[in-house]
Formats: structure tokens, sequence, C-alpha cells
């Protein structure tokens, strides 16, 4: 297992507050990275000092392993808060000036960025006329410029309509299963997050509040129907032989717990009255994604 980003008690202080508080925070490569937080949580912070646009106060970091960060950031491709574009170029025109500026080979490479994004159809129209999801490809164009191994996305789907979203998802999907580039994607939209991250790290008031990977996630947030009857040890039985859910836990006399099958509420509730078993309550358990992050929060005030 390699890492591409690892810190150790990562600390930005501005004045007396704690931007990025004691952070210890790994990403490893081939993932997609969600990392969390409200506005103003630390998220940008950290990427900025990743990316060396900001030092630590205090602690460490290391990129694909090494302490040698000038080297290192080499592989990184990075966009931070507003899309770094030209407003009065086209899309060609500021992918050529940043190959210019990056000493690379123009033409070949100025048309795969183009269509890698889906902006090679984009002709003559300047980038001020563009979509805020078109930018944003166009800004995601930029920071792979150099064929990085390690991509920072700050927010990029921050104000974006559905369409917009949809886009810089397919996008981010489809750079990190084709082009095996590992990404951080910092947003405050859990939900939209979900939908492609296979780690995710918690920051909430410069603090890391948590790390897991999907299936954590998944399980976690995984609804359970939990029903409260008179004689477990009959219910279950009944489970196995007449409803046919031979997985479920008892977690103590009355409450048994099913965790698969739930849409069968209703004919499990009846085959228990049926057989002489009475319940006292059915009801499905769990919570959303959503819910879970803000309770996260809570708990980390």
């Amino acid at each position: 297992m390699e890492y591409v980003l690892q810190t150790n008690c990562l600390t930005k202080m501005f004045g007396n507050k704690a931007a990025v508080n004691k952070v210890d925070l790994n990403v490893k490569r081939g993932d997609i990275y969600g990392f969390i937080g409200k506005n103003g949580a630390g998220k940008t912070t950290l990427i900025r000092m990743a990316a060396g646009l900001a030092s630590p106060t205090d602690g460490s970091l290391q990129l694909f392993e090494s302490a040698d960060l000038n080297n290192q950031r080499k592989k990184l491709g990075t966009m931070i808060e507003n899309p770094a574009v030209y407003p009065n170029m086209t899309a060609k025109q500021n992918l050529q000036h940043y190959c210019i500026l990056l000493g690379l080979e123009v033409k070949d490479t100025v048309t795969q960025m183009l269509t890698l994004v889906g902006l090679e159809d984009t002709g003559k129209k300047k980038a001020k006329n563009f979509s805020l999801g078109m930018k944003q490809r166009l800004a995601i164009a930029i920071a792979l410029l150099g064929n990085p191994e390690f991509l920072m996305l700050d927010e990029p789907i921050n104000g974006l309509d559905p369409t917009g979203i949809k886009e810089i998802r397919e996008l981010i999907l489809k750079l990190n299963k084709e082009k095996k580039i590992t990404i951080l994607i910092s947003s405050h939209i859990l939900g939209e997050l979900s939908k492609i991250a296979t780690c995710y790290g918690v920051i909430n008031n410069g603090l890391l509040v948590d790390q897991f990977t999907k299936k954590e996630l998944e399980e976690r947030c995984s609804q359970a129907l939990e029903i409260k009857v008179d004689n477990v040890t009959k219910a279950g039985d009944i489970l196995e032989n007449i409803v046919g859910i031979p997985d479920y836990q008892k977690l103590d006399d009355t409450t048994i717990r099913i965790m698969k099958e739930i849409e069968r509420a209703g004919e499990i509730n009846t085959e228990l009255a049926k057989n002489g078993v009475m319940v006292s309550s059915c009801s499905i358990i769990g919570q959303d994604l959503e819910d879970y992050f803000m309770q996260l929060m809570e708990l980390n005030k």
C-alpha cells in the first residue's frame, strides 16, 4: 500500500486560531478521497499546504512517502478555489498559455486535454462565456497539464447545476479509472461525494474528525428493521423457518434486528403475530448520509 499524501500533526495558525489543527491525514494511491467539511473548516488551507502555497506552522507532510516535497510536487495537479482561467481567451488559448509557462509541448498536449475534459468543440468561444461547469472542466484540464499522478480539487462542484455536477463527477471517475490518477476532492456536499469517493476524511474547525472507507460509511448508514417482541427465541424460529430470513441479530431479550429484506416488514409482522408472537413495535432504523455527516459535526464542535 502506497500513500500519495500523509500528514503528521499538520497545523496552520492564523493569529490565535488554528485553521488546521494537528491533522493526521492519509491518502492512498488509487483512491478518490472525499475531503468533507463545512465552509471554513480547514479544507482549503490543508490543500494549500500540500501544494506548497502555504507553510505549516507545525507538523509535517510527505508526498509519495517522501519528505523531498519540491521534487514530489512535480507529480501534483491542483485546482484551488476560483478556476485560474483567462476569461478573454478560448479554452485552447488558455491551455496553450499554460503549456508555454510550464515548458510543455503545446500542439498534442492541448488537443488531448481538450478531448479529455470534453471541451474539444468550444472553438472560438471565450472562457468568460462558458458555463460554470465548463470553466471548472477547463480548470481541471489546466491542473492536468504535466500528467500528474495526484490531483487535488478544491470544491469543484460548488455552485454547479445538476448537469454541471454530473459532468464533473463523470470526469473525475474517468480520470481515476482510465488515467489511474489518485484524486482528493474537497466538498461540503457528502451526498454528492458518496457517488464517487472510495475513502473519506471529515474535518471540522481544523480538526480531522474521522477517516473511513466507502464500505465503512455504507455500514454506518445502513438501514435495519428493529422489532420488539415478547419471545425472541420463538420469533427467531419463525423468521428462519416460516418467513425464510436466516440472517438476523438478537440484541437482547426483547429485540431482533434484521439488516436485509427490510421491505418485507409487513409480511414479517403478520407472520409473527399469526404464530403467537406479540409484536410491540416494528420500525426501520438508520440514517442517511447527510444526517450522519451532521451528526459527526455536532459531536465534534
